[in-house]
């Protein structure tokens, strides 16, 4: 065994483990990086990029379907799977050189392909090599949770990890799970022609707004997906296509569905197994390693955990904010903490959903209804959308009587792009006035934002009292 020091070593080659390891290479420190399986982890391989593209590949056929109000006659598309598959598999290869050992060797890390494990609170080691590290990071991300349900462990299930790889389209596919992974895939799958079932517990999209979910959850049954809410599975039998899924409703009723396909979309856990966590001196839970609010582990003043593994937010943004702040703390000994800038996430079905922040409901729980304004408008008003005939949807802030940005959510064509300008405004610490204060192009999606902000000064620029002072000043010469 190979014996190395290194100023970091990093354990795991996602967002996160790839962004912690350029960003010290660049700065000329040593380090180690080690994966045991793909360059990119989980986004390039088996989520956002495949998906993305998958979700692309779906608008097109729903755009096809779609045309005729805009004059375009066009005959119903013809799905060929294995062209949308090469579709997402020159998505990846595209995008991978950013990600490829070769790139991250050029900048000065030696890449270890191979499982890294604590051998004591400082050292870490593989199969080939021991490193003895000043800080080492772990960033192992997460895989989707298999839920308890009798007889799925023996079905065979996909996950996000196998699901692109399907030789056919899917014919019966029941989803488990109604979260941003079952919305976005059970749309997909719809428009490129699978018959879609979504089974959720709860409520659709549970931590996104209420209404905003409502509307998502709408657009997917005029798609043909079946959601079913507060439903559960409670048993799975059969093999090959030819399953059965036993499902409890809300009031107790009971049904048999059939499927081809099952896809598990009940959630994420962190890969940790492994690891040896136990020999460095590094305390865990199921949500991940327990970390202090800089991500510094709170056993281990060596280690420190970036991305979904840290149990904060399980987004590939997120992990490439982690990154920041463990180089802004380990490396530049500047203080940052993980809840520093507001989180904002997007929901990439249609009508596309951007949030941050508190929600409606959320920010009056928190501050009681007396304390809480908020200001809507709807994508009907905004001339972009009535001319793309996209018009479904709605963007909301939710602030305080003074201003101060709580939250928001937006809905409709390129949510996830709009909701930056709040986000941009929240994070400098801007208020609403601020969102008034620009000139926006016309006609773009994007005036949304400076209508919303005008509807929450509404009342106090045409009330009364400033009707009368406007009275007054005309009176000046």
């Amino acid at each position: 065994m190979k014996d190395l020091r290194a100023d970091i070593a990093v354990i795991g080659a996602g967002a996160g483990g790839l962004s912690v390891a350029a960003g010290a290479a660049q700065l000329g420190l040593k380090v180690v990086l080690f994966e045991k399986h793909e360059m990119g982890g989980d986004c390039l391989n088996y989520g956002c990029v495949p998906s993305k593209a998958l979700i692309s590949a779906a608008k097109a056929a729903h755009a096809v379907r779609n045309a005729a109000p805009f004059g375009v006659m066009a005959e119903p598309p013809a799905i060929a799977w294995d062209r949308v598959k090469a579709h997402i598999q020159k998505v990846i290869e595209t995008i991978a050189p950013v990600d490829s050992q070769a790139r991250f060797e050029g900048l000065g890390c030696t890449v270890i392909r191979e499982q890294a494990r604590f051998l004591d609170p400082g050292t870490v080691a593989s199969a080939s090599v021991r490193v003895k590290a000043r800080r080492i990071v772990i960033a192992t991300g997460s895989r989707a949770v298999v839920p308890s349900i009798k007889g799925l462990p023996d079905a065979p299930y996909l996950t996000n990890e196998t699901i692109f790889s399907l030789q056919a389209i899917p014919k019966r596919l029941v989803i488990l799970g109604a979260g941003p992974i079952g919305v976005e895939l059970g749309q997909a799958f719809a428009r490129l022609g699978a018959k879609v079932m979504v089974i959720e517990p709860g409520r659709a999209l549970a931590r996104l707004d209420a209404e905003a979910a409502s509307l998502v959850v709408a657009a997917l049954r005029r798609d043909g997906v079946d959601v079913r809410e507060a439903w559960t599975a409670i048993g799975v039998t059969g093999a090959g296509e030819a399953l059965e899924l036993r499902l409890s409703g809300p009031r107790g009723e009971s049904e048999t569905v059939a499927a081809t396909h099952i896809l598990v979309a009940a959630g994420r856990a962190p890969v940790l197994e492994g690891l040896d966590l136990e020999a460095g001196g590094v305390a865990y839970d199921a949500m991940g390693v327990r970390v202090k609010p800089n991500l510094r582990s709170t056993t281990n003043p060596r280690v420190w955990a970036v991305g979904d593994v840290a149990g904060k937010a399980l987004l590939t943004h997120a992990a490439g904010w982690h990154a920041s702040v463990f180089v802004r703390n380990a490396l530049f000994k500047a203080p940052s903490t993980d809840d520093a800038l507001p989180m904002p996430m997007a929901i990439y079905g249609d009508p596309e959903v951007g949030q941050i922040g508190l929600t409606e409901a959320e920010a009056k729980d928190r501050f009681g209804e007396a304390a809480v304004r908020v200001a809507r408008s709807s994508f009907e008003d905004n001339d972009r959308a009535q001319a793309e005939a996209s018009f479904e949807g709605f963007a909301k802030i939710v602030a305080t009587k003074k201003g101060v940005i709580l939250g928001a959510t937006i809905v409709g064509e390129g949510a996830g792009d709009l909701i930056q300008t709040i986000a941009i405004a929240m994070s400098n610490k801007l208020k609403m006035r601020a969102l008034t204060n620009y000139v926006a192009p016309y006609p773009t999606r994007g005036e949304i934002v400076k209508r919303v902000a005008g509807q929450w000064y509404a009342p106090i620029v045409f009330s009364p009292r400033t009707k009368a002072l406007v009275a007054a000043l005309q009176l000046i010469p």
